[in-house]
């Protein structure tokens, strides 16, 4: 009896492992989709080395298919364009990319699949993507994009009270500094990200990475949001 447990055990992980990674993307993708479009309050720490930029509250803005807002209440934000315009909706279309089964890894001591996506548009920014699915929650947990104007950058996702809509509590950016294009008119505060009395970074790689951390208060989901939101101001 002992024997026929443990080879029934084989077998269900077996086909647990085997199950088709289109399959779990369209598994996260389900949920994602149950929001046409939200409001979220939240708090943005950026951490760059050589700009002196403040933690500010901002808010957030999404409607289907892919419009995203995000606005600070200092009027400023250092975030590559790219990224902002990033959102999961688009890293689950399985019909605008190629999907490649990438095995399994391990993120915070979680087992996930990794899922390699190559656009099937050659010709638009992205140009890869890979994503770390937790398969128990059908929840992206990260994801890394190779993009052609803003180069490469990462989104670690924590969840909690929204993981049901596939909606993070907590959301990092980790880009590179060097690839952002200041717009016309902004300036910042520059700095080495040194305190006082302190001796300046010297390495010059970690000089070039950039992080935005939000850590989100509350959404305001499928309530409806205007579209003149998304207008350029």
């Amino acid at each position: 009896m002992k024997k026929l447990l443990i080879v029934c055990l084989l077998l269900s992980t077996g086909f647990v492992q085997a199950q088709d990674i289109n399959t779990l993307l369209n598994k996260a993708k389900a949920k994602i989709e149950t929001v046409n479009d939200y409001e979220a309050s939240a708090v943005m720490k950026t951490n760059v080395a050589f700009l002196k930029v403040p933690i500010a509250k901002v808010k957030i803005y999404f409607k289907k298919p892919n419009k995203l807002k995000l606005k600070s209440e200092r009027g400023i934000s250092f975030i590559p364009k790219g990224a902002v315009s990033l959102n999961l909706n688009n890293l689950t279309g399985s019909d605008k990319f190629k999907v490649i089964d990438a095995g399994t890894d391990n993120i915070k001591g979680i087992v996930v699949r990794v899922a390699t996506l190559l656009p099937a548009d050659k010709t638009g920014d992205v140009i890869l993507s890979t994503v770390y699915i937790d398969e128990a929650r059908s929840l992206i947990l990260k994801a890394e994009t190779t993009t052609r104007d803003n180069g490469t950058y990462a989104l670690e996702m924590t969840y909690g009270t929204y993981a049901a809509f596939g909606l993070p509590d907590k959301l990092i950016f980790s880009f590179n500094a060097k690839d952002y294009k200041l717009p016309k008119g902004v300036t910042f505060d520059f700095d080495d990200g040194a305190a006082p009395n302190m001796p300046k970074e010297k390495d010059p790689e970690k000089r070039k990475k950039g992080k935005a951390e939000l850590v989100f208060k509350s959404y305001t989901i499928n309530k409806g949001v205007d579209d003149t939101i998304f207008l350029n101001k």
